[in-house]
């Protein structure tokens, strides 16, 4: 059943689908092509929980139908299956009505900026940064999305000390929301010689993009601007000139780097972009610890310091600690094939925003 709390927002939102309607077939608005699209797109929005709205109708003007049979003898047993079988229906569709009140998260169509930095462990945690860099582009690449390195700081053995790439595509960030974090790895290093299990890990930031945002606005006093002579990953064809950007903001401390394109103008705005992700990604993460929610209990923070996957080579086993998630295809998943390890945390993300909702509805 539904709470009387979550009938009344479910009426509430039917009448404004209605409002927008009439809306759409007046000439003001035809003629007003910003109107028209902000109205199209919140109409195309409610559309899924109006049609559900309208098939628990149905279902429960056929429950009154079946319920009046139960009075007529000979219609008894026939009336009695089709109440058990309509009450199953109209459950189901409470339970589909709920998930769509669940508020979208706006970001989720954001591109992303995927950083992964290697932290305790020295060469072999920049090891194990590279095989994570490899493991999330052959997911972009099954996923038909791309992706650009923008900056890149490589290690003695061909690993990465530190390496940030955008990646583009449809719906990005829903998928790579819930990476953010401390990734360990537990195997024994190519540089061991006694055949010893080592922990190394690396911490991944994942930052949507905000090059379109118009009301952040970043004092350029407050930026200091190097340029430097690229090289490396990202940087092989622009490394005759001065070309690549350091942009420090000075208030935070935050570093960013770009060293991706022939053109400093070009890489200056890459960085300003990359420079704006960082540092709305940093207020939303205060902003998630303030509220300490629930969904961010299950799934996590995001915050660098929090371990949130173990990758143990011996046993061929992931874990992810936030969910409690055991895989012994640790191949696989290194191949790029991450559903089984994404499809998880954003079910039970999505279960803990549903709990949330039902106890405010209570």
């Amino acid at each position: 059943m539904l709470s009387a709390t979550l009938q009344g927002k479910i009426l509430n939102l039917y009448e404004r689908y209605q409002e927008i309607e009439i809306l759409l077939g007046l000439p003001e608005t035809l003629n007003d092509p910003k109107r028209l699209e902000k109205l199209s797109k919140e109409y195309s929005e409610l559309q899924p929980l109006v049609l559900l709205h309208r098939q628990t109708l149905s279902l429960q003007d056929q429950i009154q139908e079946s319920t009046a049979l139960l009075n007529e003898p000979e219609f008894q047993d026939i009336a009695r299956c089709e109440l058990n079988d309509l009450k199953d229906r109209i459950e189901q569709t409470y339970q589909e009505i709920k998930l769509a009140l669940i508020p979208t998260d706006p970001l989720d169509d954001k591109n992303i900026y995927l950083e992964i930095r290697a932290g305790a462990g020295g060469q072999e945690a920049s090891l194990f940064a590279a095989d994570l860099l490899r493991m999330y582009l052959r997911y972009v690449e099954k996923q038909r999305w791309s992706y650009q390195i923008v900056s890149a700081s490589e290690s003695d053995l061909g690993g990465y000390k530190e390496i940030v790439v955008k990646i583009n595509g449809n719906g990005v960030y829903s998928k790579f929301k819930f990476e953010s974090g401390g990734h360990r790895v537990q195997r024994i290093p190519v540089t061991e010689a006694q055949g010893r299990i080592h922990t190394s890990a690396c911490t991944i930031a994942i930052l949507p993009e905000m090059d379109q945002i118009v009301d952040f606005e970043i004092n350029p006093s407050d930026l200091r601007v190097d340029t430097f002579r690229a090289s490396g990953a990202g940087g092989q064809h622009v490394n005759k000139t001065d070309s690549a950007i350091r942009i420090t903001h000075l208030p935070t401390g935050v570093v960013v780097e770009c060293q991706e394109d022939r053109s400093q103008h070009k890489n200056r705005s890459k960085a300003m972009s990359l420079l704006k992700s960082k540092l709305l990604a940093s207020q939303r993460d205060k902003q998630q610890k303030e509220r300490s929610s629930l969904r961010h209990e299950l799934v996590g923070s995001g915050d660098r310091s929090e371990r949130i996957r173990t990758y143990n080579f011996p046993q061929g086993r992931l874990t992810d600690h936030r969910i409690n998630l055991t895989l012994y295809k640790l191949e696989d998943i290194l191949e790029g094939n991450l559903e089984d390890v994404i499809q998880p945390l954003a079910h039970e993300y999505q279960a803990s925003l549903l709990s949330e909702l039902e106890s405010k509805s209570q």
